[in-house]
Order: C-alpha cells, then sequence, then structure tokens
C-alpha cells in the first residue's frame, strides 16, 4: 500500500512553533518546501492542507492539524475518511521522546508510548498507519515535566542539530511515501543510517 496521506503533528501558533513537540510540522513544512507546495487553510479538517501530485503515482495529501497535539486524530482521521483512505495509506511524523535527538525510527504497531497526538490518532483512526518518529531525547534534565519538555524549546545547539538533519529527515519521509513502511524500516531503523 503506498502512503497517500502524511500528517505532520505539532501545536498551531507562534508561541509553539520551536517547540520539540512541533518536530512534525517542521518536517512536513520541509518536505512541502522542497516541492513548491503551498498549504491552505482546511476548515472541515480542522487543518493546514497540501497536494503533491507525483506523476505517474497517486496524489499524496499532506497535513498539519490545527486541533492542537491531543486531537490531533479527530482533523486526520477525518481527512482520511473523506478520501476513504485505508489506514495503512496513512503516515505521522512526529517527535519521539523515547529516541535520543538526531535519530529516527519508522514503525507501524504499537502503543502511543505516551505521546497524546498518537494517542489521539489511534482513538480516531485505528492502528496500522506508518508513524514516522524523529527524536527528541533523552529529556534534560530528567527530573523535569514531560509536558513542560515536550512545549518547551529546543536549545540553540540541538535546533544546529535539527537543521543540519533536516534534509534527512526530508528525504527519508520521501522514502517513505515512495516505498512504503517495510523498505523504509529496512534502510531508515539502522543505528546510523546513511
Amino acid at each position: 500500500m503506498s502512503i497517500t496521506l502524511v500528517a505532520g503533528l505539532g501545536n498551531p501558533g507562534r508561541d509553539y512553533a520551536r517547540t520539540r513537540h512541533n518536530l512534525g510540522w517542521m518536517v512536513v513544512d520541509a518536505l512541502a518546501c522542497k516541492h513548491g507546495l503551498s498549504w491552505r487553510s482546511n476548515a472541515a479538517f480542522e487543518a493546514e492542507v497540501a497536494r503533491w501530485d507525483v506523476p505517474g503515482r497517486p496524489s499524496v495529501w499532506l497535513t498539519k492539524p490545527l486541533t492542537f497535539m491531543n486531537e490531533s486524530g479527530r482533523s486526520v482521521g477525518g481527512m482520511a475518511r473523506y478520501h476513504k483512505l485505508p489506514v495503512d495509506s496513512v503516515a505521522v511524523v512526529h517527535d519521539d521522546l523515547t529516541i535520543d535527538l538526531g535519530r529516527l525510527k519508522v514503525s507501524v504497531l504499537g502503543s502511543a508510548g505516551g505521546h497524546n497526538g498518537v494517542s489521539s490518532l489511534l482513538e480516531h483512526l485505528g492502528d496500522g498507519f506508518a508513524r514516522y518518529r524523529i527524536g527528541i531525547g533523552p529529556k534534560e534534565p530528567p527530573q523535569m515535566d514531560l509536558k513542560d519538555f515536550v512545549l518547551s524549546e529546543f536549545t540553540s545547539e540541538q535546533l544546529a542539530t535539527i537543521e543540519h538533519k533536516l534534509d534527512s529527515y526530508v528525504q527519508g519521509l520521501e522514502l517513505l511515501i515512495a516505498s512504503g513502511p517495510d523498505q523504509a524500516m529496512t534502510l531508515l531503523n539502522r543505528k546510523d543510517p546513511t
């Protein structure tokens, strides 16, 4: 099954733009920018939406839910149902505290792992969507409240790492879209993907 809907998770508003929880938005924005796609606000899906027409294959919808992280599934689920897209044609790009900063991992099944956006997707969409998980860990300092950590901004050093890796994150996402989760997992889940 090819990927035809890619959702970047984050929170709307300038206050959240550079926070760890908005890494999904950053990567999907970078993909849209690379391919010259324009975002349009769609009230029905409570989202910013862009359409990517790739010659010789189905169009790919990119979306950034505007529902705030904890209600992401409401937006993505509504869009998937409207376009009659099966759950295995959906990919979700999100931050992951269990993965070290600078690394990424692709998976399909499993729990939400404490991620409220993924919990909402499981509730509204069901399991089986591809998860493009980008590391923001470890939590420093360890005693910091989880919510405070994910809603705080990257340090300048961490932001430099993210900016350095952004092209490879986009390339990995393109691979997932073009070749599906199995191949993406094989190539991207190695300890040191090239």
